[in-house]
């Protein structure tokens, strides 16, 4: 009778050091999914905080960098806020979903109420932080950005055509916080160009979205909220509409900032042509239905990359000899 005993004991001893070990596990993979959760793929969005000193043509010296460093910083900060409480709110909803159901809340790696705390500690944190280190503008615009993404996950993406323009305002706000920072003053063509630009992509990643899901079988609307409200003929228009006011807005502010005062060439007019070429590259994306994922698109083709670099370069010989 001993020798069973010493054996169910060994059982017994051997089942909780598994148990034992998988919490280990577990406790050692919540850093791991908290940086999951704040999806560092879309990470990639908040280098627009560099459009606006850009687009200014401003040489930024060591101070300014260091300042764009921060609000990037700072930005991705409250982006990952709202990721992490969307996450935590969605994760009953998420665990019936075959692909979300990976997702580091809703596969129980990270506990619900620690998402929400992390969450709401980075949205408060982030405007505060940038009240001390930058300026109450900043402050709040990353404010304003944090309750506007709180108030489309808890109500506006049930709301037709609303949501497209709350994600658009994401990136336009983006877009400006690099400005706002350094002070510098955005004019209505960059707000223009760059309002109808991120339209042009949002709408184009729906009409992706909805062109996949209505190849397949079930529930269009499943993936994404009000998703099977919009037809392909409606998103179709609204990305070409975009698309065609932001190069025209483009081509506006080209001609009345460009001339060959101070330089060789009209370097300003001259970088219509790649800005034009990378919308009609992009387009073909849409067209097909491939750009649900614009960060793939727009770091994978590198005839966009090329085109992009061309642009760029384009514009830095403006600045400089403007």
């Amino acid at each position: 009778m001993g020798e069973p005993s010493a054996v169910l004991v060994e059982e017994t001893a051997r089942g909780a050091g598994v148990g034992v070990l998988a919490e280990d596990k577990a406790a050692r993979g919540l850093p791991a999914g908290l940086v999951r959760t704040a999806r560092p793929r879309q990470w990639v969005k908040n280098g627009l905080v560099l459009a606006a000193p850009f687009a200014a043509g401003r040489l930024l010296s060591l101070r300014d960098s260091v300042q764009l460093g921060v609000v990037l910083v700072l930005f991705t900060a409250c982006a990952s806020a709202v990721y992490l409480i969307n996450d935590a709110r969605d994760a009953d909803a998420d665990r019936a979903h075959p692909v979300k159901r990976q997702r580091p809340v809703a596969c129980g790696q990270v506990p619900v109420g620690v998402a929400y705390a992390a969450g709401g500690l980075l949205a408060v944190a982030a405007p505060a932080v940038a009240a001390v280190t930058c300026n109450a503008d900043t402050a709040g615009l990353l404010a304003g950005y944090v309750v506007m993404q709180l108030a489309y996950c808890v109500w506006l993406k049930h709301m037709l055509v609303v949501d497209l323009v709350i994600v658009t305002t994401g990136f336009l706000m983006r877009a400006m916080a690099g400005g706002v920072a350094l002070g510098i003053g955005l004019s209505r063509w960059f707000l223009i160009t760059s309002g109808f630009c991120a339209l042009f992509i949002v709408a184009a990643k729906r009409y992706s979205e909805l062109v996949l899901m209505s190849g397949k079988d079930g529930d269009v609307g499943a993936t994404r909220a009000l998703l099977g409200e919009y037809t392909t003929g409606y998103l179709r228009f609204v990305w070409q509409l975009a698309a065609g006011v932001g190069v025209l807005a483009y081509c506006l502010w080209a001609m009345e900032t460009g001339g060959t005062a101070s330089g060789l060439l009209p370097w300003r007019q001259l970088s219509m042509v790649p800005f034009i070429l990378s919308v009609l590259r992009y387009a073909v994306f849409a067209d097909a239905g491939s750009a649900g994922a614009p960060e793939d698109v727009l770091l994978r083709d590198r005839a966009l990359v090329v085109i992009g670099l061309a642009w760029g370069a384009l514009y830095v010989l403006a600045a400089v000899n403007r």
